[in-house]
């Protein structure tokens, strides 16, 4: 497909130039195809060591279980905002073992002020629960285990708050006043 591509705009290009250049054009099109069996060559290559990495992680690469890691995993809340992974790791390392520490930033880069302690086992979650409410930096921690995410929960999904409930402003619901004074107005 890219071969026929390449050999298409040459033709346009020397019917355009009006130049008969049989000998250059053969020639683009020869190194053409050397670099597209190269990079053709680099993909397979790349797809072997992905299917190497696959196989001995046991699993598509970056695949977790969700619901095994929330349940190793805790929620802080109140977390200062110039706290480091190192110090809350420092603070939760009685509990358990902690495998990853996540401080959760805005799109500036700035601490929204709480962060994700994931770890080893799940009874350290239950040993992290204890130093709920504990100062840190000199404000109380909010501990509490991580919860899993459902889809769709919280993200404007319709659900029914009662029977009967439609939702919004659909079917052309009550719009409020000031829509105009209801008259033709030229200017």
């Amino acid at each position: 497909l890219i071969e026929d591509s390449a050999e298409s705009l040459l033709a346009k290009n020397k019917a355009f130039n009006g130049e008969d250049q049989e000998g250059e054009e053969e020639n683009e099109v020869a190194v053409l195809r050397r670099k597209m069996k190269e990079m053709q060559e680099e993909t397979e290559r790349l797809e072997q060591i992905q299917k190497q990495v696959e196989e001995m992680s046991g699993g598509p690469t970056g695949y977790r279980d969700s619901k095994d890691v929330d349940k190793r995993s805790i929620y802080v809340g109140n977390v200062d905002y110039g706290s480091t992974p190192e110090e809350l790791q420092s603070h939760f390392q009685s509990c358990g073992t902690i495998s990853r520490v996540t401080i959760l930033c805005d799109k500036f880069g700035h601490p929204k002020g709480y962060a994700y302690i994931e770890f080893l086992e799940e009874d350290s979650v239950h040993n992290a629960m204890i130093l709920n409410e504990v100062l840190f930096r000199g404000r109380p921690l909010k501990v509490s285990p991580k919860r899993t995410n459902i889809p769709g929960i919280g993200r404007g999904m319709p659900f029914p708050r009662y029977p009967g409930y439609r939702g919004g402003r659909g079917m052309g619901g009550f719009r409020g006043r000031g829509r105009g004074r209801g008259f033709y107005q030229p200017y």
